[in-house]
């Protein structure tokens, strides 16, 4: 897994928590504005490494404490991100968010799968992108 999200209705407040949590620390992440998206670095996290992170502003309501599903989105690399998008949405799958290109980070997409979950997925920016 590539990448990973985390969803906050306050998002300085998730930033105080996870980088004394973990000592993350984070950066806004160009073409993310709208979302308030921050891309987290720490010791095995970050674009240096084989993971990263983001940490957004929710979307929506928080979910209430003890909900079986909580939240969190999981995201693939992909070879082609606009065609694996066509077929998740050919194969019962429903948008979520469109493909959109992020400079210095790739193409990426965001689909429900009919289970109740979103999941990612993104062709990764090639060098000089």
């Amino acid at each position: 897994m590539p990448h990973f999200e985390i969803h906050a209705a306050d998002v300085e407040a998730a930033k105080r928590f996870y980088g004394g949590l973990f000592g993350w620390r984070f950066e806004a992440m160009p073409g993310g504005e709208d979302m308030d998206y921050h891309l987290i670095e720490g010791a095995d996290i970050g674009m240096a490494h084989g993971l990263t992170g983001g940490l957004m502003r929710r979307m929506g309501d928080t979910p209430a404490p003890g909900n079986p599903i909580r939240g969190g989105t999981m995201t693939f690399d992909v070879t082609d991100c606009d065609e694996r998008y066509g077929w998740a949405l050919a194969n019962g799958g429903a948008e979520a968010l469109p493909p959109a290109d992020y400079p210095g980070i790739g193409r990426c997409a965001y689909v429900e799968d009919g289970q109740g979950n979103v999941v990612g997925m993104i062709a990764p920016a090639q060098e000089g992108d």
